[in-house]
């Protein structure tokens, strides 16, 4: 396929083995719709010790040839050079105590304007808390955490997931060129479409089917598939909080 999309969400780490904490995250993308201003994020800690959570937020910054970087959100400044707040999105907290099989959240807050999409970078990492971290633990109940994790054979892992924000006038406008061998979607909005379960099945036989993908336009950009014979598309259109059912078959 050639398309400029979004792929995939950071993995920090493998999961845990023996004893220690292991989070989820739930979906690795979220969307912040163009008439609010904050999201609640959920984290589970399916493991058998507390979790402390670092969240870190990166703003991702994508050229023109599609490529992408990482870089720290910006600070607003005031007419003295004083900062006032962030310039994009922020986690509060940005530390979370969450213990084992329990759920803990964090409110990714908004700030900055809203003429253009942009996107970020939250990982949620899981440390051993030391004393410069700024949790609310005694040096006991931090001596007492390590000799814990010291008891079994742990590895930590930590998630990244990808978090758009969407203009406040958002305007969708998906544009579909057909041939006979290729489909086209062009994203001709200011914001991200969805093209979420695309799956690709023979059509004589439904289970005769490659794994199930999910894909990214962003404004400005296209997807284009081919056309296999005797092969059937399918994939849900998804437009802010619109959904369409799309089926696409060769001329066959």
């Amino acid at each position: 396929m050639k398309h400029a999309v979004l792929r995939g969400a950071l993995l920090l780490g493998s999961l845990a083995a023996h004893a220690g904490p292991a989070i989820n995250v739930g979906v690795v993308y979220d969307y912040l719709e163009g008439d609010r201003s904050s999201y609640l994020k959920r984290v589970f800690n399916g493991g058998t010790s507390t979790a402390f959570i670092k969240v870190n937020v990166l703003e991702i910054l994508y050229n023109a040839d599609g490529t992408s970087k990482e870089v720290p959100v910006a600070s607003l400044t005031d007419e003295k050079g004083a900062t006032t707040s962030r310039d994009g999105l922020m986690a509060s907290p940005a530390r979370m105590i969450v213990p084992a099989n329990g759920r803990q959240g964090t409110r990714l807050l908004y700030m900055g304007q809203r003429d253009k999409e942009r996107y970020f970078r939250v990982r949620f990492i899981p440390v051993v808390p030391e004393k410069s971290d700024d949790f609310a633990v005694t040096d006991e109940e931090r001596a007492d955490y390590k000799e814990s994790l010291a008891a079994g054979v742990n590895i930590m892992a930590g998630y990244g997931t990808v978090f758009f924000v969407r203009p406040k006038d958002t305007r969708f406008d998906t544009q579909i060129d057909e041939s006979a061998s290729h489909y086209t979607l062009r994203n001709a909005g200011n914001s991200v479409v969805v093209l979420d379960e695309f799956r690709d099945c023979a059509k004589a036989q439904k289970s005769d089917c490659v794994p199930t993908t999910k894909h990214h336009i962003l404004p400005g950009r296209q997807l284009v598939f081919e056309k296999k014979p005797d092969r059937q598309y399918s994939f849900q259109m998804v437009e802010g909080r619109d959904k369409k059912l799309m089926t696409v078959n060769d001329n066959g």
